[in-house]
């Protein structure tokens, strides 16, 4: 599947889609968790994604799950249009920071079609991956089981971006086949 930097069909932030809300216990565990992160502390599949903001310009960090797959890495606006997705789709690279190791990345967006087969495929696979069915519930915790209840209309509401580490022109690496 072709994964190529253009616009995406998805409704703006404020259209009131159920599942895209913050829960009231994330912006009060983000700081803790960009904190023990930024000193390699490992939380889960978690990483901190650091992006020039899109009207600032200034650094954003914040944390991010990451889904790796066959050397092949994705982070999902599980909140919706937030101000990280925004500025990432703007920006179109970003630095990912995981085991204190900091690594230079060009951000693709997937379509709405490639989110929702990304849903359905690989990210099916993935959570069922995680042991005592831990994945289902932290999505559910985060209001975000659409994800895997409803792909194609959670590929609606939440972004969804392949990270490729970027080669010595800036550019990131030839996209790989979806599987």
């Amino acid at each position: 599947m072709s994964m190529q930097n253009h616009p995406v069909d998805r409704p703006t932030q404020g259209t009131g889609h159920a599942g895209t809300r913050v829960p009231f216990f994330v912006p009060l565990f983000n700081p803790i968790a960009r904190r023990l992160l930024r000193v390699g502390v490992p939380l889960g599949p978690n990483a901190l994604l650091t992006v020039r903001g899109r009207k600032t310009g200034q650094l954003r960090t914040t944390p991010v799950a990451l889904v790796e797959v066959d050397d092949r890495r994705w982070i999902i606006g599980t909140f919706g249009d937030v101000n990280w997705v925004r500025n990432l789709r703007a920006a179109g690279q970003a630095t990912l920071t995981s085991n204190r190791r900091a690594q230079p990345v060009t951000a693709v967006e997937l379509s709405t079609t490639e989110a929702a087969a990304f849903y359905r495929g690989t990210l099916m696979s993935y959570v069922r991956g995680i042991p005592l069915g831990l994945g289902r519930f932290l999505l559910s915790s985060l209001g975000a089981s659409d994800l895997l209840t409803d792909p194609d209309g959670a590929a609606q509401r939440h972004a969804v971006f392949e990270l490729r580490p970027q080669t010595n022109n800036g550019s990131g690496a030839a996209p790989a086949p979806m599987s």
